[in-house]
């Protein structure tokens, strides 16, 4: 899509409802859409939004092997529960190996060791999905109250790290959205979640960061 035709879609969509913007998104993808979970509180949601629309959409999940216990049960319940086309992907490197060769996992206080973290055991692997799968169109679960650097994104977005069209069907939504949705629909929510290449919630792994496609080629 052009610029102007995103701008467009995103004053049509805004009044939407999520299952309206998921069901235009299916359009749109013509059969090659994905959508991508890291399992975090509140991603039942827009799994369940998108198997709604079609059941065997492809859900690319990063396993980058830290997470805690809690999410990796509560990603087994999704599964099951969804009947979720589940595509894992996993670093090149384990993260005994990475731990054992570079150190503990960095800090909020040593961002270049940071993204260099975050390069290795998410984007790449990221990186590897998105071309094995060939997505026209990325569904993800973004959020513009989440952090301030997706204050400046919207419904619809180019996405130049993967070169795919990026939709955000609860871009909107509030937690009481996201909370009131989970309930109407018997969907669970796991609370005990981490993601180290992130280190805090308030920072972007690279993902939806300009900075993410430069540490990939690294």
């Amino acid at each position: 899509m052009t610029p102007d035709q995103i701008t467009a879609a995103n004053a049509t969509l805004r009044n939407r409802s999520a299952p309206e913007i998921v069901r235009w998104t299916m359009a749109q993808a013509k059969g090659h859409a994905i959508v991508s979970t890291n399992f975090r509180p509140y991603e039942a949601v827009v799994l369940h939004l998108c198997v709604q629309a079609q059941p065997d959409i492809p859900v690319l999940w990063v396993d980058h092997g830290y997470n805690r216990p809690a999410t990796y049960r509560h990603a087994e319940q999704l599964r099951r529960q969804l009947k979720l086309n589940l595509k894992p992907y996993l670093p090149r490197m384990t993260p005994a190996h990475r731990d054992a060769v570079h150190g503990p996992i960095p800090t909020t206080g040593q961002e270049a060791e940071l993204k260099q973290f975050s390069a290795v055991m998410k984007l790449e692997p990221f990186q590897r999905g998105m071309k094995e799968l060939a997505p026209t169109v990325w569904i993800t679960a973004l959020r513009k109250e989440q952090n301030p650097n997706r204050a400046g994104l919207d419904i619809v977005s180019a996405d130049r790290n993967f070169g795919s069209l990026k939709v955000s069907p609860v871009f909107y939504w509030s937690d009481a959205d996201m909370e009131k949705y989970l309930e109407q629909h018997d969907l669970p929510v796991e609370w005990d979640y981490f993601d180290p290449t992130k280190a805090d919630e308030k920072r972007e792994c690279g993902l939806h960061a300009a900075w993410g496609a430069a540490a990939i080629t690294d």
